[in-house]
């Protein structure tokens, strides 16, 4: 049997080669009406434009069907149809090969360029804590997301600036946001000498105040150094203060001294200075402006500044219904967690909020709403939060909510396994080699493994791509990415596991054998767990998809903990 990890990226790479030189033409289906006959097809508009009339020759049919090589996806059919043409794999081969090694789709690829080192800058964790808008707070989020994708690549990350306000410690570990602590102020008293030497002190022929130490041209200085380019037209002088050297201080300090243990994959590597230290600047649109002036001055006033910086800009965030409303972090994650509480109250009966089992809980509750909210949408685009109390329920399907909810059926019906298991309902599970994964037949089977297990590498490695060599001062990435991903994981999950039975092998009244499921014990699905199994008359032949199905959702659990991980959230067993 072939061994090694598949890839949906390696399998299209192959299939494009196939047909010859050219551009890539060959999609991967999503939509489960289309994955009910393919899953890749070559549309008939690009075929045309490669081949004549859109004919594909024989021979490269022949070698589509045979396909081939690493990572590609054995091939059960290709063939001509109205829309293009159509490929299908062999799921049972596919099912297989996936699941018979989860770990290895739930872990990013190796990086490729080990030593890649980052310096991730969020000016916002200079504010005090109560004042912290919520803009500012979507910039944290982005920050500590991006921070968390990269490491998981290889990279080397440096967060600054380490925190010194106490409050605002204890409001990131409320949000899980894993950031350092300040244990000493990096000393400006070199810089201030040499910028006190580039300064001018005046302003238009006025004395400046005494707090400033002078005034740098930004225009000349963009001249200078080429870097006109994204950089705002209305930037012209700079008065630069103690804070502002502060700043820089601190920035050359994290850039220059590395802690060793930073990274355990940078051992023996060595460090090669700015130049492979990139520096991204974590903005919202209205601290833009001033982040560019800092980036000038630290341009002209430190010696061997970074090569390369580049900002992330995070759009606004806006309050539906109220706009001229001004709601700070700390209100806002107030106003979340007393939704989650009341929304348990209600479902559930009594204050559980004074509960301390639930206290953990609701915590991460509300932090999975807050992260889906502002993590959910492309960090360059205008966030609108809808208050209401429907977005924390579990059955909105595009919340964070939705997702710790559905992280929690699974819990259960693995606890449900093992319960039944140890009272001797069950056998033991089987080794994974034993599984008949052609039992696995339902469509919605092939969509969890086709959409959300077998492309999640994938997934991984491009919520951590940055494209830093693009011209221009500003930087994309795909923070996004995967609350998308889990919110869509969520909904076919709970689609799947509402429609179909997994656990529990029965004789009815009837002496038909069926599939009695499990279900989390909430009123959004029927709790059968304390129903009797009858299991008068066991029949060993139903085990079989019961274990092949468990052991899809296994890799579906581990997907959606790793998933979660990358936001900085646990999982939960319960709600």
């Amino acid at each position: 049997m072939a061994t090694g990890r598949l890839g949906v990226g390696e399998t299209l790479g192959a299939l494009n080669a196939a047909l010859g030189p050219g551009g890539p033409v060959w999609i991967k289906e999503t939509r489960t009406r289309h994955l009910r006959s393919r899953d890749f097809l070559a549309p008939r508009r690009a075929l045309q434009a490669r081949f004549n009339d859109g004919q594909v020759p024989e021979h490269v049919l022949h070698a589509l069907a045979c396909l081939q090589g690493p990572g590609v996806a054995p091939v059960l059919r290709c063939a001509p149809t109205p829309a293009g043409l159509s490929l299908q794999l062999q799921r049972p081969a596919v099912f297989q090969r996936v699941l018979s090694d989860v770990t290895a789709y739930t872990a990013p690829v190796s990086p490729a360029s080990p030593g890649q080192r980052v310096l991730l800058h969020c000016p916002a964790l200079r504010s005090p804590h109560c004042a912290l808008r919520l803009s500012q707070l979507r910039t944290v989020l982005v920050a500590d997301h991006l921070a968390r994708a990269l490491r998981a690549h290889g990279v080397c990350v440096r967060l600054v600036p380490a925190v010194r306000d106490p409050h605002m410690l204890t409001f990131l570990q409320q949000l899980r946001v894993d950031w350092p602590a300040a244990s000493e102020r990096a000393s400006s008293r070199i810089l201030r000498s040499h910028a006190l030497a580039e300064l001018t002190s005046s302003y238009d022929g006025r004395a400046l105040s005494p707090r400033i130490l002078g005034r740098l041209c930004l225009k000349e200085l963009m001249e200078e150094q080429g870097c006109t380019a994204g950089c705002d037209p209305n930037l012209d002088n700079c008065l630069v203060t103690e804070d502002l050297l502060s700043v820089l201080a601190e920035l050359q300090e994290a850039l220059w001294h590395w802690p060793e243990d930073s990274h355990p994959g940078l051992a023996g590597v060595p460090d090669t200075g700015t130049d492979s230290c990139l520096v991204i600047h974590v903005v919202s649109c209205e601290e833009e402006f001033q982040q560019q002036k800092l980036n000038l001055l630290w341009w002209k006033l430190v010696d061997k500044p970074p090569l390369r910086q580049k900002h992330l800009i995070c759009g606004p965030v806006k309050v539906a219904g109220a706009p001229g409303t001004l709601m700070t972090a700390p209100e806002y994650y107030e106003f979340r967690h007393a939704q989650v509480c009341k929304a348990s109250a209600l479902k559930h009966g009594g204050d559980l909020a004074q509960d301390p089992a639930w206290t953990e809980i609701f915590s991460v509750l509300c932090v999975a709403t807050i992260k889906f909210e502002m993590l959910g949408t492309a960090p360059q685009s205008q966030i609108l939060l809808v208050l209401a109390d429907s977005n924390i329920s579990t059955k909105g399907t595009k919340s964070g909510t939705f997702v710790m909810y559905n992280c929690a059926r699974l819990a259960t019906l693995f606890e449900s396994y093992k319960c039944s298991m140890e009272q001797g309902l069950y056998p033991t599970f089987p080794p994974v080699s034993s599984l008949d994964f052609s039992l696995l037949h339902d469509e919605g089977e092939w969509l969890l493994l086709f959409n959300s297990i077998l492309p999640f590498t994938d997934l991984l490695s491009q919520t951590a791509v940055l494209d830093y060599t693009a011209p221009g001062l500003h930087i994309a990435a795909r923070t996004e990415m995967m609350c998308k991903f889990l919110v869509q994981l969520s909904m076919d999950f709970s689609s799947y596991y509402n429609r179909v039975h997994i656990l529990g092998v029965s004789i009815q009244q009837d002496g038909v054998g069926s599939a009695e499921g499990y279900r989390v014990n909430t009123k959004e699905a029927e709790d059968e767990t304390s129903k009797p199994l009858l299991l008068q008359e066991p029949r060993p032949h139903l085990f079989g998809q019961m274990f092949v199905r468990l052991q899809l959702l296994k890799a579906v659990r581990e997907v959606l903990h790793t998933g979660l991980a990358m936001l900085g959230l646990p999982p939960l067993s319960h709600i």
